[in-house]
């Protein structure tokens, strides 16, 4: 113990601080996640089954989401963060702190993983769609029996690059008071000079992704045998 103090002595008399943002960090990654997965299929099934050549093609419809996915996508996180200031206020009624921040943690993740989601359904073999047809199957019963089930080891993939972008955000939010890891690195290790507390930030963060890739590793793999 007399080691880590020497070592990291910041981090000694910060745990408790470090454990909160950890906290802080998890709350807007896991809330944001679940719901962007949730719209972002919604959306990305939409742009599958309307663009030209789809399960049942509407251009007009089409462009819209396209353009609209296109546009968000393009957006910076931190303006995006200043364009919806007042749409958090009204949701959250605040546009600071962790929770307000999950408000454009979810608008800037929806777009990527809509998209990334359309690309993935694609990719199903055409064939297989034709044989559900002339089975008779609806809409809804092809779109789940066999768009998102051929789909599933290639969007578990795909929600794992969107856990890794999601905790990139969570950080980035920290520059803006959205508090967690981000923004202790910003406040106690950039501006104070305390070192360690962002190297500590940087491997907590660090750890995050690897589990969360390597379980997504493992459950891909496991839904391909």
């Amino acid at each position: 113990m007399d080691f880590l103090t020497s070592l990291m002595p910041n981090v000694m008399e910060s745990l408790d601080v470090i454990y909160q943002s950890t906290l802080e960090t998890l709350y807007m990654t896991v809330i944001t996640c679940i719901i962007s997965f949730i719209l972002g299929i919604v959306v990305g099934v939409l742009l599958t089954i309307l663009m030209p050549g789809g399960l049942r093609p509407h251009p007009v419809i089409y462009s819209i989401l396209d353009k609209l996915v296109n546009i968000f996508r393009s957006i910076p996180f931190v303006i995006l963060i200043a364009l919806l200031v007042t749409v958090t206020r009204l949701i959250v009624g605040t546009s600071i702190g962790t929770t307000a921040v999950i408000v454009p943690m979810v608008v800037g993740t929806i777009p990527f993983y809509a998209r990334t989601v359309q690309n993935t359904l694609v990719e199903v073999d055409a064939g297989v769609i034709e044989a559900a047809e002339a089975m008779g199957l609806s809409t809804t019963q092809i779109i789940f029996r066999v768009l998102l089930k051929e789909s599933v080891p290639g969007l578990i993939r795909i929600s794992a690059l969107t856990f890794v972008s999601v905790i990139g955000l969570s950080a980035m939010a920290g520059t803006v008071g959205g508090g967690g890891l981000g923004d202790l690195a910003i406040t106690r290790g950039y501006q104070r000079h305390q070192q360690d507390i962002t190297l500590v930030c940087t491997v907590i963060i660090l750890i995050m992704v690897f589990i969360g890739q390597w379980a997504a590793d493992k459950l891909a793999e496991h839904y391909e045998h």
